[in-house]
């Protein structure tokens, strides 16, 4: 089953949390802090593998998690790092985050690897946090949890020209004689279900992949038909070859159904309706053919199409038209990419420098890195120590968000280790 599109959730491993320990020996009733860092959480990376052809592995398994990294132990042991993941996909799917719709990858290259979700950093125990003043922290850190992200997946087929039109109009026919691809062939609707490549072997320049992309109606923009499962598969191709049938065989205008066309495109994605394309009169070997051809070049080679009859059938012409379409992707650049514009960075602002909080024994507890960092660097037993630490305390707006959370002289304020009373 050819399955182009899935949804899934990727999460990185959380780190482990810091350890506060303080050692003990058969003659050291009262060591110093010894307790160890959490190890690390792990990462998701995605890799593009060219032996993997669909999304359906996508289909059973939704959610993608790397391991968490271990709590940190005594004696300075440090906790063991979470294992990352690789998640694998076909070369030319692109990820993209759900609520925002940015890229967070376009995988266009076999090979490629790139890191969409960092692991949490693991905690510092309390060993780190001794200093000449503290000399006994009994505090340590909590691993940081990773970030999660809900990621549409959607393949996109790395081919260098795409053969677009209404559904019936000779398109598989066409791929079967010009390359070694064998769709299903037939004369209804929606015969194509799924996009077919084949490979031109070109005698004039580089071979190139010519993708069947499979017939689109009135609508297909908005997702009527098979629209939207299709029209993003030719997002990548260098140029498009727009198959019309010349000889109006189910009594259709060929001009009505170019436009249609024309419209979708347009409609869809304005890099579509940009991209060089020609316009392949089909059915020629049908006498009806010849009085449209001569409507369509009327209408189109003065608005700089190329026009060039062909017979699917036959192959009259389609060494004509595969020569231009070599000629057209020869000059074209070498990769079609899609610019990756997610920013994961964490937004320093927004992450408050500190918390305070009420528990239900009444005493405030403010917690944060930058109040962390200050009060083991401090010497709280001296005046001038003190006197930095109230100013602190200020000019951080704690005082100011202890009063808006309803603190009154006397009152018990808990900063890790250190407890005092509140007073203005």
């Amino acid at each position: 089953m050819f399955i182009d599109k899935a949804k899934i959730t990727i999460r990185g491993g959380a780190g482990g949390d810091g350890a506060v320990s303080f050692y003990r020996g058969k003659y050291v009733p009262n060591g110093g802090p010894d307790g160890g860092d959490g190890g690390d959480g792990g990462s998701v990376y995605i890799v593009a593998d060219k032996n993997i052809a669909t999304l359906m592995d996508f289909k059973y398994k939704r959610t993608h998690e790397a391991e968490s990294g271990e709590a940190g132990g005594k004696k300075n042991c440090s906790g063991k790092k979470g294992a990352d993941i690789r998640i694998r996909v076909p070369v030319g799917t692109v990820i993209r985050e759900e609520s925002s719709g940015k890229v967070m990858a376009d995988m266009s290259l076999d090979g490629m690897e790139k890191l969409l979700v960092k692991g949490g950093r693991g905690g510092r125990g309390n060993a780190r946090f001794a200093t000449a003043v503290r000399q006994a922290p009994r505090y340590s850190e909590k691993g940081k949890p990773a970030r999660e992200y809900r990621v549409n997946l959607d393949l996109k087929l790395i081919a260098d020209a795409g053969l677009v039109g209404l559904p019936n109009v000779g398109k598989s026919t066409l791929l079967s004689m010009v390359t070694n691809a064998n769709p299903k062939i037939a004369n209804y609707h929606f015969t194509t279900l799924t996009p077919n490549l084949g490979v031109v072997r070109s005698n004039h320049g580089a071979d190139f992949v010519l993708a069947d992309i499979p017939g689109l109606i009135e609508g297909a923009s908005q997702g009527a038909g098979l629209g939207f499962d299709f029209l993003g598969h030719i997002e990548r191709t260098k140029v498009l070859c727009h198959i019309v049938d010349a000889a109006a065989i189910e009594g259709n205008d060929p001009l009505a159904d170019i436009e249609t066309i024309n419209a979708e495109l347009a409609a869809y994605s304005p890099s579509l309706a940009a991209k060089p394309r020609i316009i392949a009169a089909n059915k020629m070997d049908i006498p009806e053919a010849a009085d449209n051809l001569e409507r369509i070049i009327s209408a189109y080679e003065p608005k700089g199409f190329r026009i060039i009859p062909i017979s699917a059938a036959t192959g009259e012409g389609l060494q004509t038209l595969m020569s231009e379409l070599a000629g057209i992707i020869q000059a074209a650049p070498d990769e079609i990419t899609f610019s990756e514009d997610f920013d994961d960075t964490p937004d320093l602002k927004a992450s408050p420098p500190f918390t305070v909080h009420k528990p239900h024994d009444g005493c405030y507890v403010v917690s944060g890195i930058g109040v962390e960092k200050m009060i083991g660097y401090t010497n709280l037993d001296t005046e001038a120590g003190m006197a930095f630490f109230q100013k602190y305390l200020r000019d951080r707006g704690i005082i100011a968000e202890l009063e808006r959370q309803g603190a009154i002289d006397g009152d018990t304020v808990k900063i890790y280790d250190m407890e005092f009373d509140y007073y203005k």
